[in-house]
């Protein structure tokens, strides 16, 4: 008599690893030749970030389910598929992190109501009554970005009266919007937008040579 046979375990371990490593190597080595191609600090790195993860990913699950009667290969898949997310997802992220602080990203302005709470980009005012709310910028990180911008605020149409306090501030410093309608101001729905330009050299250049930029629409609905 034959002794029986154990039965095999279907996920294999050693294609499983294998899979992982081939993925993390092609992760390491796109990424490599990425920042040697990318000679522009902003453009084409967010497409890089995330390329091997999409690709890894979506292909090592794809492998998986078409090769699912054959263990080895569908173990291989699954190796894809963790290395999507570790190595490449998690590096993927902090690259992200790393361009949205540098500016790569943009600048925008977070106005939330002075006691604090949520952002907002719609409140109410009473005729002749006044309104202060806090802002912040974001989008910069101080790093890159270490001396100050400059703020404005202004009205799409008159008798809506803005000012911001300290006019200059550095990326992430609260300051202060004040909104004032006066008694005789029309009932409407006044649009009003604010904005800060950096004043320091910034540490890569727009296409149209700009100065870096931040800004918020907001509005403001006059009642009595």
């Amino acid at each position: 008599m034959t002794a029986p046979t154990r039965p095999q375990p279907w996920l294999p371990v050693l294609p499983f690893f294998v899979g992982w490593a081939l993925g993390a190597l092609a992760f390491v080595l796109v990424r490599w030749l990425g920042e040697r191609l990318l000679t522009d600090p902003c453009q084409g790195h967010t497409l890089l970030a995330l390329l091997m993860p999409l690709v890894l990913g979506p292909g090592g699950l794809g492998l998986t389910i078409t090769q699912w009667e054959k263990p080895k290969v569908a173990a291989l898949g699954l190796g894809f598929v963790v290395a999507s997310f570790l190595p490449a997802l998690g590096v993927a992220a902090q690259d992200l992190g790393r361009l949205r602080a540098s500016g790569c990203a943009g600048g925008y302005i977070i106005v939330t109501p002075q006691q604090g709470g949520q952002s907002v980009s719609e409140t109410a005012l009473k005729a002749g009554e006044t309104q202060t709310l806090t802002g912040r910028i974001g989008g910069y990180g101080p790093p890159a970005y270490p001396e100050a911008f400059a703020l404005s605020a202004k009205s799409a149409l008159p008798g809506l009266q803005l000012s911001v306090s300290p006019a200059q501030v550095r990326a992430g410093e609260a300051f202060t919007v004040t909104v004032h309608a006066p008694k005789d101001m029309p009932l409407n729905i006044y649009d009003w937008t604010l904005e800060a330009k950096y004043l320091g050299v910034p540490p890569h250049k727009s296409r149209r040579g700009d100065a870096p930029t931040a800004s918020a629409l907001l509005k403001t609905n006059v009642v009595y």
